[in-house]
């Protein structure tokens, strides 16, 4: 919202020549005649202001115009600064709410009548005069924060404070940050009230659904769907994240789109009076709101799905249930329980510790338990320096955790996760079409690469769409913004990803044009080729392999990647697992870094690269090496260092070593027995390296605060303590250790 208004604020900036005009400031600007005078100042300023940019010299007269009280020549302004921009009609008419507020302001000197009927009547007629998909567009524009607008303007007058004159520019500045604020202080109090007597008339709301299943249990949902529209299908979102207001407005979302919008409450949420268990039963629960929807009188008969991170997982698990009126869904960063959390290569990540408090301790949410992070990163330290049991962490909080403890009493990918997400030939059942969304940073791509690999493995033909770009897990949910956790994405990653569902959807229930953007099944965003690419599998996103082998550098203590397995050579890693020095380590936030996180481990450096190189979808090989324990947790890293000297995060894996074979069953390692790790199922890679940068592998032994640690010794990782650790972990990777990376020429 914030973003929308600054691009509204600074859509006519000043002209770049320097207006040399000096402008007198009147007497009482600071003072209970501040009214009066930011007039007199705009009438002085409208006097000698001109550009030779007409949209931009019309944007600041509009705001000159209605300072000055001259509220019929601003709204002519502003029509002909909108003529001029020619913008498309699906997108809200620009300035709309100093439109609506100069009308109103019009209204008030004509008719007489308090300010507040008068808005309230320009609203009702402007606002209400707009699409619904438009007019949700333009509520952006209402909404910003008035203390905010009121700083900016205290701001912009402690830099006049004792001034007698102005140049132009400074005195039209500070006349914005005045219209800005006037604007926003009389109309913003009313706008809730107005907005919703305009979703009153728009839309046909139920806020109080309470959805019976079959066994009895009561699922509460809220319903959104246009008024006086014929049968249509239905968007569903099934949450365990039970706000109505955010409930609301994606509800309204689909709505103002031509859908039914419905968002359900897992079990136990919101008005439901049943115990909650998030993960357990979303699929039964999410199966029988879809049977209600298709039964209402409103409905189609055709439900689609849609949602990120915990709600892509409870489609996933609605699929398992294979309800006949699920006809399409729209995944983003999808949870796959077992597989990407609360584990991940069946090691368990402590930042899912919290997450049950937040989301099973009551109806709705625990944000203010949630949002302690002083508390867990406390937690980490404390649990990880005290060497204490991974599952004592409940009683060094001091809190009670019985889903984590749950949780724990599975570390394989047991019958307890597999019931919970399609397994097997399911996959196979499953014949309706999927767009699923990721992001290179998402840690959540795990989740979302296990769904695809499964449904092509068990129906190679399945009409499942990938879209992946330089996102991570929220922002796939909230809009891209300039910058990703230090990282600026290139213009072609900057789409409006909301509005390619809506679209993509569209094609599947409306027989729309498939959006353009989804041209084969796997779609990235070639991060450093500002482009797009296409292919139809993850192996053909790459047009050759290139392999690359653990080797010794060119220095004692360094290593190097080699085009060719190096036989015989070893690097040694070891690792003291009873040294908690590093116990206030946290993890870098962002994906550029000048110089690599010691936890990475080995980093082996490739040759500068000669010309630009582009990579594409996975990599995999296997890790050859020999241990003096009986398990270990291995991470891999993979980066492009730059000739500048930064650390550009590319790709990760994590995996202990005893489920590498198969995740259901545990198998422990023999000490000194040369072992072979394969690398498969990683996250994809998306991008051109740049001539004289080169790529780099870390490859160590996970121990950090952050996750959960395995000492070696063969207990279940969650029982053992610092007294496990015995001799420090020594890990031999062999020269034969090689991975392979796909290539794009």
């Amino acid at each position: 919202m914030r973003l929308l208004l600054g691009l509204l604020l600074t859509a006519c900036a000043l002209p770049s020549f320097a207006q040399t005009q000096d402008i007198r400031i009147p007497a009482g600007l600071q003072g209970r005649h501040a009214d009066a005078a930011m007039a007199t100042l705009a009438r002085d300023a409208l006097a000698v202001h001109r550009d030779d940019d007409r949209i931009r010299e019309l944007g600041t007269r509009f705001r000159l115009q209605v300072v000055t009280g001259q509220y019929a020549q601003a709204l002519d302004s502003i029509e002909a600064l909108r003529a001029l921009r020619n913008d498309p009609p699906s997108q809200p008419p620009v300035f709309l709410q100093y439109e609506i507020h100069a009308r109103a302001k019009l209204l008030q000197r004509q008719r007489r009548i308090p300010f507040a009927q008068a808005w309230r009547q320009s609203f009702a007629e402007r606002f209400g005069a707009l699409d619904d998909s438009t007019a949700l567009q333009a509520e952006f524009s209402f909404g910003t924060s008035v203390a905010r607008v009121r700083g900016d303007l205290d701001a912009a007058l402690a830099k006049v404070a004792d001034r007698s004159r102005l140049p132009l520019p400074e005195a039209i500045d500070l006349v914005r940050a005045y219209q800005v604020h006037a604007a926003y202080a009389e109309f913003q109090p009313l706008f809730a009230a107005a907005l919703k007597d305009d979703d009153a008339r728009r839309y046909r709301i139920d806020r109080d659904v309470l959805v019976r299943t079959p066994e009895g249990i009561g699922i509460a949902a809220l319903v959104v769907r246009p008024a006086n529209a014929p049968r249509l299908p239905t968007l569903l979102q099934f949450t365990v994240y039970a706000n109505d207001d955010v409930a609301w407005g994606d509800a309204k979302t689909m709505a103002a789109h031509g859908y039914v919008g419905a968002v359900a409450y897992s079990r136990g949420k919101g008005r439901s009076p049943d115990a909650n268990a998030p993960f357990r039963h979303d699929g039964v629960d999410a199966a029988a709101v879809i049977g209600w929807i298709a039964a209402q009188p409103w409905s189609d008969g055709r439900v689609g799905m849609f949602g990120g991170s915990y709600n892509s997982f409870a489609q996933w698990s609605a699929l398992k249930q294979r309800p006949p009126a699920l006809k399409a869904i729209a995944t983003s960063a999808s949870a796959a329980p077992g597989i990407d959390i609360p584990m991940e290569g069946n090691v368990f990540l402590n930042f899912m510790y919290p997450w049950p408090l937040y989301t099973a301790s009551s109806r709705w949410l625990d944000d203010a338990r949630y949002d302690d992070r002083t508390r867990w990163a406390t937690l980490d330290r404390d649990a990880y320096a005290s060497g204490r049991a991974y599952r004592e962490r409940p009683l060094i909080d001091g809190s009670a955790n019985p889903l984590f403890a749950e949780w724990l009493q599975h570390p394989a990918y047991d019958a307890y996760w597999q019931a919970m997400i399609p397994q097997g030939q399911e996959f196979a059942g499953i014949d309706i079409p999927v767009l699923a969304t990721t992001g290179y940073f998402d840690g959540a791509q795990a989740g979302v690469l296990h769904y695809f690999r499964e449904h092509l493995r068990h129906r190679p033909d399945a009409d499942h769409t990938l879209v992946i770009g330089p996102y991570e897990h929220i922002t796939m949910q909230t809009g891209v913004p300039p910058t990703v956790q230090g990282y600026a994405p290139d213009a072609a990653a900057r789409i409006n990803l909301q509005a390619l569902r809506l679209a993509w959807f569209d094609h599947v229930l409306k027989g729309a044009p498939k959006p353009a953007l989804l041209a084969d099944r796997v779609n990235w965003q070639a991060m450093g080729a500002d482009t797009w690419r296409h292919a139809h599998t993850l192996e053909t996103m790459a047009t050759r392999r290139q392999s690359l082998c653990l080797a010794p550098g060119p220095a004692a203590g360094t290593y190097a990647l080699s085009p060719q397995p190096q036989s015989g050579v070893v690097a040694t890693q070891r690792v003291d697992f009873s040294d908690r020095r590093d116990a206030d380590w946290t993890p870098p936030q962002n994906v550029l870094n000048p110089q690599l996180d010691p936890h990475a481990g080995l980093a082996f450096t490739g040759e500068a690269l000669a010309q630009d190189t582009e990579l594409a979808g996975p990599f995999e090989g296997a890790l050859d090496f020999t241990l003096n324990k009986r398990d270990v947790d291995i991470a891999i890293g993979v980066y492009e260092l730059t000739a500048e000297g930064q650390y550009f995060d590319l790709a990760w894996w994590l995996q202990r070593a005893s489920y590498g074979a198969d995740r259901r069953a545990r198998r422990l390692l023999d000490p000194g027995i040369p072992q072979r790790l394969a690398v498969k199922d990683t996250r994809l890679i998306g991008r051109r390296l740049a001539a004289g940068s080169r790529l780099v592998v870390t490859v160590g032994v996970s121990k950090q605060p952050d996750r959960q640690l395995n000492l070696g010794s063969g207990k279940d990782p969650s029982e053992e303590t610092v007294a496990d650790a015995g001799a420090p972990l020594e890990i031999q990777w062999q020269g034969s250790s090689c991975l392979s990376f796909g290539v794009r020429e």
